[in-house]
């Protein structure tokens, strides 16, 4: 069988990533509809901010067949998207003098130990329904650094195949030659 011209793409669902990202968008969502106050800006910047990080792997990850380098840039747009709300939600807690937890407290090992068990946004959202605003501000931001840190990863590993690799042109430049060099045998 041939080699295709058009590598398979998409696949994003299975994505680790997207599952983080699609949990940090369920849980932002939650949120904002419960805590936050009606007409606030802040809860259509969060909801687009988080909604952005996980439309931008689906879309780099639809766009991988014929670009590499957009693939690279929509994760990159997506990891800057989740960053932008790890600030909205630092800035939740602390305008609310709120405690940010630290990085090797207890409730971040848990929220760890969650996160390698389970990436499905209702979980989270159900864990929600049970814990005050505060706690769930730093769930999303646990959740948002296993997202960055995932997609971080991701862009690496992208980076180093399209060194060895190339991108779409030298994939058509490479099935040409050989299919010339069937021709001449």
């Amino acid at each position: 069988m041939p080699t295709p011209l058009l590598p398979p793409s998409g696949g994003y669902r299975k994505l680790i990533s997207y599952q983080k990202a699609e949990a940090v968008y369920d849980l932002t969502y939650y949120f904002c509809a419960n805590y936050l106050k009606r007409g606030d800006r802040t809860i259509d910047q969060m909801v687009q901010a988080a909604r952005s990080g996980k439309q931008n792997i689906a879309e780099g990850s639809a766009a991988s067949a014929t670009s590499k380098e957009t693939e690279i840039k929509l994760m990159n747009v997506a990891k800057a998207s989740l960053d932008e709300l790890l600030l909205d939600y630092e800035d939740y807690l602390r305008t609310r003098n709120h405690a940010i937890w630290e990085a090797n407290s207890k409730e971040v090992t848990a929220m760890r130990k969650l996160g390698k068990e389970h990436n499905d946004g209702a979980f989270y959202v159900q864990l929600a329904q049970t814990r005050p605003p505060e706690t769930i501000a730093n769930m999303a931001i646990s959740l948002i650094n296993q997202s960055t840190y995932l997609l971080r990863r991701q862009i690496n590993v992208l980076g180093e195949a399209f060194i060895k690799e190339g991108g779409f042109r030298e994939r058509m430049t490479r099935l040409r030659i050989e299919e010339r060099k069937k021709g001449n045998n």
